[in-house]
Formats: structure tokens, C-alpha cells, sequence
């Protein structure tokens, strides 16, 4: 089996289960999407490849910051959204874990990330800015730093900002609009990519399809 590895507290422990799994004998191959799930799951052993050597996933099992309808996802709280999507779109399904509180009626609550070059950042914000005003954003645009207040970094060398707007309404336009602005490397709106979610409640397990 062929599996891509996601990033997160979730996804953690999914890569410490698989580890287990390998450990008793099963057969599979994985593409982690960030170098931390990479560093976890070689030190469980777990056989490791990219999507130079191949170019199909079985499935990617991932963590979510929000679960909306249609399983639309916001993703990249982790700051590894890029090779997050990559591996997504490489795979024949992708099942999502999260527990209810993922689960929301609209997207948006959470701060939708962007992944952008650093090159001409002050131009790239600015037009995201037009973008937040274009889709009635409730909140600001801001630069991600890490604790000590310096600007965080992907894998890929690039940086992130988050956008605050409350409720997205149109997620596939606001998607395009985002896209269309050259300094954006890509964003955290997972549209019909997610075929599966199974959600922790008090009560058990809920599984949500597509």
C-alpha cells in the first residue's frame, strides 16, 4: 500500500499507529508531507519515497483545521499546507481524522493560510488585501512568526499569511481570486479533494463522505 503521511497532532498519531502496524509486518510505502512527519516516521521504521520515484498514492491520511460541507477543508495550520496538497492530489482518496470541534457549517472561523515567496511580499500583500475587501473578510491579514516573533518558514523556503474573514461563502472563488495573484504559492482550501473524514464525538466515531 501506498500512503501519503500528513502533518499535525493528529496526523502524529496516525504515523505512530502505522508504526506499529509496520513493526507486525505490513507491507507499505509513504510520502510524508513535511519534514517532521518524515523525521517521525523514519524513526518507526516506516519505508519512505517521493513522488519523483512514484506518481500515485493508494491514500492520504490527514488532520484538518475545519471540516466544512462537501467535506471542504481548511488546512495548514501546521505550516505544511503546499506538500500537504501535493500529496493530496497525488492520492486515489483522501481520508481525513479530526475530532467534532473540525466540524463547522461554513468555513472560515479559522485563519485560512497562504503560502507566498518572499519576493515582492509588500506588492503580494497588498493584493491579498483586495482579495480579504472582495469576499467581505471579517478580520485583518497577517504575517505567521514563530514565538520568538521571527517570520515562519515552510519546507519549501517560503512564507505564510494568515487570513482572518469569519465565514467564506464562495470557497471556489475565493480559491481562484487567491490564485490569481502572482506572489501566492498556493493556500489552504482543500476543495474536492477530502473523500473521507471520520470524526471523534463523545459518542464514537461519525464517518462523513463526500
Amino acid at each position: 500500500m501506498r500512503i501519503g503521511l500528513g502533518t499535525g497532532s493528529t496526523a502524529r498519531h496516525f504515523v505512530e499507529l502505522l508504526g506499529e502496524r509496520v513493526a507486525d509486518g505490513l507491507d507499505c510505502l509513504c510520502v510524508p508531507t513535511s519534514e517532521v512527519t518524515a523525521q517521525q516516521a523514519a524513526s518507526l521504521n516506516i519505508p519512505l519515497t517521493n513522488l519523483e520515484t512514484i506518481d500515485r498514492l493508494d491514500v492520504t491520511v490527514d488532520g484538518a483545521d475545519e471540516i466544512g460541507p462537501g467535506l471542504a477543508l481548511i488546512k495548514g495550520g501546521g505550516g505544511a499546507l503546499l506538500r500537504e496538497k501535493i500529496v493530496a492530489a497525488a492520492s486515489d482518496q483522501m481520508v481525513v481524522i479530526a475530532d467534532a470541534s473540525k466540524v463547522v457549517d461554513a468555513l472560515g472561523r479559522f485563519a485560512l493560510p497562504i503560502e507566498v515567496n518572499r519576493f515582492g511580499l509588500g506588492a503580494t500583500r497588498r493584493a491579498l488585501e483586495l482579495v480579504l475587501s472582495d469576499h467581505q473578510a471579517e478580520g485583518a491579514l497577517k504575517l505567521r512568526s514563530d514565538g520568538a516573533g521571527t517570520d515562519f518558514v515552510t519546507d519549501g523556503g517560503h512564507l505564510i499569511f494568515d487570513a482572518f474573514f469569519g465565514r467564506i461563502s464562495a470557497p471556489e472563488a475565493l480559491s481562484l481570486a487567491l490564485l490569481n495573484v502572482p506572489g501566492v504559492v498556493q493556500h489552504g482550501l482543500f476543495l474536492g479533494l477530502c473523500k473521507r473524514a471520520y470524526v471523534a464525538t463523545p459518542d464514537g466515531v461519525r464517518t462523513l463522505n463526500d
